[in-house]
């Protein structure tokens, strides 16, 4: 359910899908992953799940890890673009911070165990993989500096979070959903942890400046 409890989510899978040959190989692994995890995961498997040949395959990618660069593009873009879809950049900041880490969470919350994946697998890769990764990672962090450069945050006395500062957020939440779908646990439940060190995070720098604003 999404954050208001009224509307269904799609998944980010389900976003960034697209129906074209590519799309469709990239969504094979995904689906693959879900069922077998990424180390177990052959082209023959890809291939299979996609109806297409392997020479359509190798048309495409290099090998199964330029598939699941590709893959964590599309699943990150998904997630960005659904956080993006939800938040209501009106809202007061506070508001927005707790729908924009449910929706987060909700959307990690659809496939695990590509949540996981990309957590864990990525960064094990050859320099191609990690590249889109920390490329992704790059993205989450662009997309919380621009929910946090609000004005009603302003209104509180508060200046938006530093890079510094939204990186080392977003690394934590990161490991946070991690260690919660390793421990098979569901990720609901950290959802309050996440919002408070989220705002906790967002007034850090100001908060202790003189003529600012304090967290409540």
């Amino acid at each position: 359910m999404a954050p208001d409890g009224t509307t269904a989510l799609p998944s980010p899978r389900e976003v960034a899908r697209t129906d074209d040959v590519r799309g469709r190989i990239v969504d094979a692994l995904a689906t693959s992953i879900v069922e077998r995890g990424f180390r177990d995961t052959t082209v023959a498997d890809i291939v299979r799940l996609a109806h297409m040949s392997r020479r359509t395959f190798y048309e495409h990618f290099g090998d199964k890890e330029q598939c699941f660069a590709a893959m964590l593009a599309m699943v990150s873009q998904g997630q960005m673009d659904l956080i993006y879809r939800v938040v209501d950049r009106s809202a007061p900041w506070r508001e927005q911070v707790r729908v924009g880490i449910e929706t987060w969470i909700a959307g990690s919350s659809a496939e695990p165990a590509i949540t996981l994946s990309w957590i864990r697998d990525a960064p094990t890769l050859r320099s191609g993989a990690r590249d889109v990764e920390r490329a992704t990672r790059e993205g989450f962090v662009d997309l919380v500096c621009d929910l946090a450069d609000n004005d009603d945050l302003r209104r509180e006395g508060f200046s938006p979070p530093s890079r510094p500062m939204v990186v080392l957020l977003v690394g934590g939440l990161r490991e946070l959903i991690a260690a919660q779908v390793e421990a098979d646990a569901p990720l609901r439940d950290i959802a309050d942890c996440a919002v408070a060190a989220t705002e906790a995070l967002f007034v850090a720098e100001s908060a202790g400046s003189p003529g600012t604003g304090t967290a409540r």
